[in-house]
């Protein structure tokens, strides 16, 4: 069993541990930018090369169960099967934007993989098995990335004068960075708007970055939408404007407004990552297309005559599926 302390109540384990370790693990955990406790940017090294990817797609994550995890995450019950084993994930790549001498970088020309990370400590179904781990990590510590990419929410298709949407909920919006990087460097000249929803301002981690974006090019936007602020969620407070959805900027018109271009599916892609709730693409049984949730943003982008990509029928509405 690990105990909630992250410590581990087996004896003699640590040289178990420390070989499958060495056949398990691939990669090192070069660099950590701590945002604050629950919330990290990593940058991980391959023991191979970087592997080749498209911005947008994603690379899978994994520590041994027999890891210390942090304290105060839900408490495992693990037996020794289960002790043996690499627990995973899937983690779009992110990317910084911009290089230490402030100029523009594309992920894929890095020589490491950025990964944005929030830290869960409470599951509803069972108690979270990789971020409490990760988060325990240390730079130099080891760990596995899969060696290869996956994924189709990438900028196939997309044109020098199409205008851009994204829309993300916290760590969401980790593949738009890499994407708008790419969108920069090959000199968009559509507009590019980035909109991001968080709890708390605090939780934006790249902002900095995107406000020197905003300063470099007239054609490119970002947002940011709170919803446990304070304004958000006391009526008392005289600047109170309650909770603020991504879809409350597609069904007012502030986004538009913002952008200074039409969400109009003639000539506009949308892309969507983080929370399914806002996205609503539900599993449908009759057919392999998703069925969109009422209030959802991909139900209101739908109702617009906006169409959902689809390998076999390209559309301009973007979302990673992963069945």
């Amino acid at each position: 069993m690990i105990s909630s302390s992250g410590e581990t109540s087996h004896a003699g384990s640590l040289t178990a541990s420390d070989r499958l370790g060495h056949e398990g693990y691939n990669a090192t955990l070069s660099k950590i930018l701590e945002i604050h406790s629950d919330l990290r940017i990593i940058r991980v090294m391959p023991d191979a090369r970087v592997p080749s990817f498209d911005a947008g797609q994603f690379l899978t994550l994994g520590l041994g169960h027999w890891e210390p995890r942090v304290a105060g995450a839900d408490e495992e019950h693990l037996d020794e099967a289960q002790l043996q084993r690499l627990v995973k994930r899937a983690y779009s790549i992110s990317c910084s934007v911009l290089d230490g001498q402030g100029r523009l970088q594309r992920a894929q020309d890095c020589s490491y993989l950025e990964f944005y990370v929030a830290l869960i400590r409470h599951g509803e179904k069972r108690p979270p098995a990789l971020t409490p781990r990760l988060f325990a990590l240390a730079p130099g510590a080891r760990l596995f990335v899969s060696p290869h990419a996956a994924g189709h929410y990438t900028l196939t298709g997309i044109q020098p004068e199409d205008g851009i949407f994204f829309f993300a909920t916290g760590t969401g919006e980790a593949p738009h960075n890499a994407m708008i990087a790419d969108l920069l460097l090959r000199g968009h000249r559509g507009p590019i708007v980035s909109a991001v929803s968080v709890r708390l301002r605090r939780d934006a981690a790249y902002r900095a970055v995107h406000d020197e974006l905003m300063r470099r090019f007239a054609n490119y936007h970002y947002l940011i939408r709170s919803t446990r602020e304070p304004e958000n969620v006391d009526p008392s407070l005289p600047d109170y404007i309650g909770k603020r959805y991504l879809q409350d900027l597609v069904r007012s018109g502030e986004m538009e407004r913002v952008a200074g271009a039409q969400l109009d599916p003639a000539h506009a892609h949308v892309f969507l990552c983080g929370n399914p709730t806002m996205i609503g693409a539900a599993r449908s049984h009759e057919s392999a297309a998703p069925i969109a949730l009422p209030s959802s943003m991909l139900d209101l982008l739908l109702q617009r005559g906006f169409q959902i990509d689809d390998p076999k029928q390209p559309g301009n509405v973007h979302f990673e599926r992963y069945w």
